[in-house]
């Protein structure tokens, strides 16, 4: 595509050379560049791409959109100037694409927790109701049912919940081609503060709740917040959990229609009449003065609030409440959340996502109410994330468990013991009834290992993820994997 036409109607301004060239491709990444190609520069947080336009200009670029004063060594390169090289990027890899966002109904969920959850409840939903529908998540990419196979397509994801911009838009293309009906995806913070989502096409936002996670990017609970409100400011209709402290400030601060939903407050989808069993939970809703039955095989209260979500966003799809009702109870566990591994001792092992403070505190009362015996929960907190959530984490199982045994969760480059040591801060301020095992497996041994009938062992922080990551290396780890080994080693005792 000519330069001329991806910064059509963009306010710019030329250094050197002229736009009436040939653009064959997008890069942020310097060793990425080939010939033809238009080179980004992003001030990141640890690189600034500005010190790379001359490997960039060596490896065959034909142009760089850059926002800092620069020196090129090549006078036949052209270079494009900008007030802001990440939002000219969401809107330069959009048109690169032909606006392929425009092309389907683009669904966007934003909160701390709850995304993934949704992601498949809606999926469900659609599949029932016929529509061919992709998902983007955190867990995996689905095309019509099936996993996207990135490395076969030539699209380099990094393992995050939201792809980057340039990736992003690819697979956006690749689903326009395929002719999707729906497109459900999950929306991090991260995406929306930096901007990775700009220029979409959002139909419809869903927000779930916003509880503390991510402080060492956004600083505090009110940046944290005005980065998740920024997806209603580009949707058409958002479905918003009213229940949640934080849903004030999101629909202050939208600009599309608003749908609310929740279980304490008065809003447009209420849940009443709750039944919480050990599988399963039953509920009425109540929208627009008529009441309508749903069964969810997923049990907690977390669990109706991703259903109510899911409901509004396939009301405003135009999707009947019969075939919604139906699809709900056709809805499955999610992989990593509160996924039962079963087992003949009489005795439950949950693994669950949960990584947060909100997300642990759910999990636990979830696994309480139908717990005859003792909780046990297994947990960790990942390096080089937000320090501020560990004690509150540790005081959250402490409080409600019954025993917490803490263990490591990705350190990363720090030291597993030092993170285990901000956590016992938390947990010793209310209980004495922990013990600390730095290695993950053997933690997981101990607390399988200590379980008697009728209790129940939750495994926390990891989910869906197959690896450990730590300073030097990356390590196969599934905690479902684990559990089981640790359930058939009781057999040989």
């Amino acid at each position: 595509m000519r330069l001329k036409k991806l910064v059509e109607n963009y306010d710019f301004g030329i250094i050197q050379g002229n736009t009436d060239i040939d653009i064959k491709t997008l890069t942020i990444d310097s060793r990425m560049v080939s010939n033809g190609a238009l080179f980004i520069c992003i001030d990141g947080f640890n690189v600034d791409g500005h010190k790379f336009i001359k490997s960039a200009c060596d490896r065959g670029a034909a142009a760089v959109l850059c926002m800092k004063e620069c020196e090129i060594p090549n006078n036949d390169i052209t270079v494009v100037k900008v007030k802001d090289t990440r939002d000219a990027l969401a809107f330069i890899s959009s048109n690169f694409f032909d606006k392929p966002s425009e092309k389907f109904r683009l669904i966007g969920i934003t909160g701390t927790n709850g995304k993934t959850s949704s992601t498949y409840f809606i999926e469900t939903i659609l599949n029932f109701a016929k529509r061919k529908s992709a998902v983007i998540g955190t867990v995996e990419t689905r095309i019509d049912g099936k996993k996207f196979d990135f490395e076969k397509e030539g699209i380099h994801i990094a393992t995050s919940t939201t792809p980057d911009t340039i990736e992003l838009n690819m697979l956006f293309n690749k689903m326009k081609n395929e002719k999707v009906d729906d497109v459900v995806m999950e929306v991090s913070s991260h995406a929306l503060e930096l901007k990775k989502v700009d220029y979409c096409n959002f139909d419809i936002g869903i927000f779930t709740n916003l509880t503390q996670d991510h402080l060492d990017l956004h600083g505090n609970m009110e940046n944290y917040c005005r980065a998740k409100a920024r997806l209603f400011k580009m949707c058409k209709y958002g479905i918003i959990n009213i229940d949640d402290k934080y849903s004030d400030k999101i629909i202050e601060n939208a600009k599309c229609e608003i749908i609310t939903f929740g279980i304490e407050k008065e809003c447009d989808i209420k849940a009443l009449n709750i039944k919480y069993y050990m599988d399963k939970v039953d509920f009425d809703a109540e929208i627009k003065g008529k009441v309508y039955t749903f069964e969810l095989n997923i049990p907690g209260k977390f669990s109706i609030y991703n259903a109510l979500g899911a409901i509004g966003a396939a009301l405003k799809m135009g999707i009947p409440i019969y075939d919604i009702q139906k699809a709900i109870s056709m809805i499955k566990g999610v992989p990593g959340r509160i996924q039962n591994v079963k087992n003949d001792k009489g005795f439950n092992v949950i693994v669950d996502y949960a990584h947060t403070p909100d997300g642990l505190e759910n999990i636990i009362f979830a696994v309480k109410e139908f717990t005859k015996g003792n909780v046990i929960t297994v947990f960790g907190c990942g390096g080089d994330r937000d320090r501020k959530k560990r004690p509150i984490m540790g005081e959250i199982s402490g409080r409600f468990s019954d025993f917490s045994v803490l263990t490591s969760d990705n350190p990363r480059s720090e030291e597993p013991i030092s993170i285990i040591k901000e956590i016992e801060i938390g947990v010793k301020s209310v209980t004495d009834k922990y013990i600390s095992v730095v290695d993950r497996k053997e933690a997981i041994f101990k607390a399988v290992g200590m379980a008697k009938e009728g209790d129940s062992v939750i495994i926390a922080g990891k989910g869906h993820e197959d690896y450990e990551i730590f300073a030097d290396k990356t390590i196969h780890f599934d905690d479902l994997e684990v559990a089981k080994e640790a359930l058939d080693n009781l057999n040989k005792h």
